[in-house]
């Protein structure tokens, strides 16, 4: 139920806290006292928004901020994984044969979307994959929580990029103003992304596209809105080109001087192919004109030759190693295979059976996986790297990859 803006009581609100803070001085109670003063204050920012005083009551008095943020912001498992493998548990067996189900499934709605806004359907295709799973992960609690007690947590508590916390947090408060969403429906990461393709709420505020037509702008529920307002993200703020491709893994050639490989030296395909470049598959450069640049992410691994949507991919997450797995598991799911030139000391690929098995043979030992599912996902991990460790088998490194499974096949 919604209440009016009471002035009284956010002063008998704040004294009471005051009085609170004095009588007792225990870290919880202090704490909360601490939090509610807050509240008050940060109470301006959000009318200047444009924040309703009943939306504000509504939602703010009597919140209890996710503390548990804080932990999960600082002590989050680290896994020092290599490309490869980061390429192989992101560019699975299970979101390539699942992307190909989508694929069919929303046919409609990415032939519209790729009319509408230019984006190839299978760099949504893989961008959901990566992001939620295909919708699979945006309402599980044990990924996902409230983002507005989270948000209100970073904003008040945690020092570090305050303003953008702050910033986030008004965000949404602007979103449940316009009915948008409530505080309950609004689930999302520690770090407050939510839905399909996990939309900050500043995103969601002013990327999003009412695609299905319902009145409001939502990236839960139905894909559409989500999907269509991420590629009105990749096109506004990555400058995605219709008709582009990312690029493609070349072939060099003998005595190339690698030191071309740069993030400033562009030059078209046909340029590249005068250089002695070749696509892997033999096949001829089908746009030569394109500008592109080359990229060797790993010595003595695959090379790529790379253009501007593929930098309009890393608009939505600049890590090199995460666009490179969304263009890789676009062009997997388009029936593409995997790069010509393996990465140094890399195992292929595990089958959607051999995760699996990794799975049931991990819990039969007494390592958590959270179910054998065929993805490797972080309790896959925490449960190989117990695993490695108990067994003595280095690197320790959580990847549930084929000497993992043949260590295990061992063991039984």
């Amino acid at each position: 139920m919604s209440h009016a803006f009471n002035p009284r009581f956010w002063l008998k609100s704040a004294l009471a806290a005051g009085v609170a803070a004095v009588c007792d001085l225990s870290p919880a109670r202090s704490a909360a006292a601490s939090f509610d003063q807050w509240v008050m204050a940060f109470r301006p920012r959000a009318l200047a928004r444009g924040v309703s005083e009943s939306t504000y009551a509504r939602v703010m008095v009597g919140l209890k901020p996710d503390t548990s943020v804080y932990a999960l912001q600082r002590d989050q498992p680290e896994f020092n994984e290599l490309l490869w493998q980061y390429l192989n548990r992101r560019v699975s067996d299970w979101r390539i044969i699942t992307g190909k189900e989508r694929a069919k499934d929303c046919a409609a709605l990415l032939a519209r979307i790729e009319g509408d806004y230019g984006v190839d359907r299978f760099i949504m295709l893989a961008l959901w994959g990566i992001e939620s799973s295909y919708g699979d992960v945006i309402t599980n609690p044990k990924y996902m929580r409230p983002v507005i007690p989270a948000l209100a947590a970073l904003a008040w508590g945690e020092p570090r990029r305050r303003k953008y916390w702050e910033q986030e947090l008004l965000n949404s408060l602007v979103i449940v103003d316009r009915g948008w969403g409530s505080p309950t429906d609004m689930i999302g990461s520690w770090a407050g992304a939510m839905g399909h393709t996990q939309w900050m709420p500043e995103v969601w505020l002013n990327v999003g596209v009412d695609y299905d037509h319902d009145g409001r702008i939502s990236p839960f529920g139905t894909p559409d809105d989500a999907l269509a307002g991420t590629a009105r993200f990749l096109v506004e703020r990555g400058h995605f080109r219709r008709g582009e491709t990312w690029g493609c893994e070349v072939r060099l050639p003998s005595g190339f001087k690698t030191r071309l490989a740069d993030r400033t030296t562009w030059r078209t395909y046909a340029k590249w192919r005068d250089l002695g470049l070749t696509r892997v598959d033999g096949a001829n450069f089908a746009r030569p004109d394109d500008k592109v640049r080359l990229a060797l992410p790993v010595a003595g691994g695959p090379a790529f030759l790379i253009g501007q949507n593929f930098s309009a991919v890393s608009a939505y997450n600049p890590a090199f190693s995460y666009t490179l797995a969304v263009v890789h598991l676009a062009d997997r799911i388009a029936g593409g295979g995997a790069f010509v030139q393996p990465f140094p000391d890399s195992e292929r690929l595990p089958t959607l059976a051999e995760v699996q098995e990794i799975q049931r043979r991990l819990t039969a030992l007494g390592f958590n996986t959270d179910g054998s599912d065929g993805r490797a996902g972080r309790d896959t991990m925490i449960a190989v790297r117990a695993f490695q460790d108990k067994v003595g088998l280095q690197p320790a490194d959580g990847y549930a990859g084929l000497k993992v499974l043949a260590r295990l096949r061992q063991g039984a």
